[in-house]
C-alpha cells in the first residue's frame, strides 16, 4: 500500500514537472535565431593618418611673361617706342597630366550622424609645361633706318609639391561618409621666362643715296667711230650707319651678317598660396580602416604671370586610432 502511494506521487510530480519544463524549452536553439546580430556602430571620431595616390590635370596660364623681360632688354629703343616690341609675343595657356602621391592626417568629431573635422595634406606631383612664341617686323622708322625686331620666347612652370589644410564636414550613414573639404593651399613652383631679342638695322635714306650717286656716275657716249663708250665716275660712298651687325655690307646690306641675340632669362623658385576644395566618400572597413575616394580642386594666386589650377582624382586609405 504505502509501495503505490509513493508510485502514484511520482507519476503526479512528473506528469506535472514535464509541461513546465517543456513551455520553458527555447525551441530557437532548433530552429534558429529570430533575428541578424546588430551590425556594428561605426564612430568616426578619431585622429587617423594615411596615403593616397591618383591622377592630377594642371591647367597651366602665362600672362605677359614675356613683356617685361622685352621691354628690359629694348628699353631706350625705337624698336619699344615704334614697334612696341615688348607686347608682341603672345604665351599661350597649357595643360599637363600625370600621376601625383601624397599622404594625409586629420581629426575627426561626430555628433549624431554629423561629423566634422580638420585634415592636413601633402601632394607630390613634378610636373613641368612651358609656352613658346616668336615674331619678327620690320618697317623704316621715323629716322629713316629699315629696323627689323626678331623675338623669341619660352616660359615654362614646374609644380614640384603642394600641401593643403581643410576643414571637413560630412554625414554618416552606417560605414559609409560623404563629405566636402574647404581650406587654403600652399605649393612650390619653379618658373624660368626666357626670350631672345634680335634688333638690327642701318640708314636706308644713306644707303638709297649711295646706289642713286653710283648709278649717275656711270655715262654712255658715242665716239667718232659709233663706237659706244661707258664712263664711270669713281664716287665716294657716304657710310651707311648701322647697328645689331656682326658684319655689314655697305654695297649690299642683304649680305650683312646679323649678330647674336640677347638672350635674357629669369628663374625662380616660388611658394604660392591659394585655396583647396574638394568632396569624397569614405568607406570604414573596420573601426580602424578606412578607405576613401576624392575630388580635390586647387586654384593658386597669380605668380610673376604664372597662373596654376589643378585637378585631382585620388584614392586613400587610413588607419584611425
Amino acid at each position: 500500500m504505502r509501495t503505490a502511494s509513493l508510485a502514484l506521487l511520482a507519476g503526479f510530480t512528473l506528469g506535472v514537472v514535464t509541461p513546465a519544463a517543456a513551455a520553458d524549452l527555447d525551441y530557437g536553439v532548433l530552429r534558429g535565431p529570430d533575428y541578424e546580430p546588430a551590425i556594428p556602430v561605426i564612430d568616426w571620431s578619431g585622429v587617423y593618418v594615411g596615403g593616397h595616390g591618383g591622377y592630377t590635370s594642371a591647367a597651366l596660364g602665362f600672362r605677359n611673361v614675356f613683356q617685361p623681360l622685352v621691354a628690359k632688354a629694348l628699353i631706350g629703343t625705337t624698336a619699344e617706342s615704334e614697334f612696341n616690341a615688348s607686347s608682341l609675343l603672345i604665351p599661350h595657356s597649357q595643360r599637363v597630366e600625370g600621376g601625383s602621391f601624397g599622404a594625409y592626417a586629420g581629426f575627426n568629431y561626430q555628433f549624431d550622424d554629423a561629423v566634422i573635422g580638420i585634415e592636413a595634406d601633402y601632394t607630390r606631383f613634378e610636373k613641368i609645361g612651358a609656352t613658346a612664341d616668336s615674331v619678327t617686323r620690320f618697317k623704316t622708322t621715323a629716322d629713316n633706318f629699315l629696323e627689323t625686331v626678331s623675338l623669341s620666347g619660352l616660359s615654362s612652370t614646374k609644380i614640384e609639391e603642394y600641401g593643403t589644410i581643410r576643414a571637413r564636414g560630412g554625414y554618416a550613414f552606417g560605414n559609409f561618409l560623404p563629405y566636402i573639404t574647404g581650406g587654403v593651399a600652399i605649393g612650390r613652383a619653379q618658373v624660368t621666362d626666357q626670350v631672345t631679342v634680335n634688333n638690327y638695322g642701318y640708314n636706308q635714306a644713306t644707303y638709297k643715296a649711295n646706289v642713286a650717286t653710283a648709278n649717275s656716275a656711270i655715262t654712255t657716249t658715242t665716239d667718232p667711230a659709233g663706237n659706244v663708250v661707258t664712263t664711270v665716275k669713281p664716287a665716294i660712298p657716304t657710310y651707311v650707319d648701322n647697328y645689331g651687325y656682326s658684319t655689314f655690307n655697305q654695297t649690299n646690306p642683304e649680305k650683312s651678317t646679323v649678330a647674336p641675340g640677347k638672350v635674357v632669362t629669369q628663374s625662380t623658385n616660388k611658394t604660392v598660396a591659394g585655396i583647396a576644395l574638394g568632396a569624397g566618400l569614405e568607406y570604414a572597413l573596420t573601426q580602424n580602416i578606412v578607405l576613401r575616394g576624392e575630388y580635390q580642386y586647387v586654384l593658386f594666386n597669380d605668380f610673376d604671370g604664372h597662373k596654376v589650377n589643378l585637378n585631382t582624382v585620388r584614392g586613400g586609405a587610413a588607419v584611425k586610432f
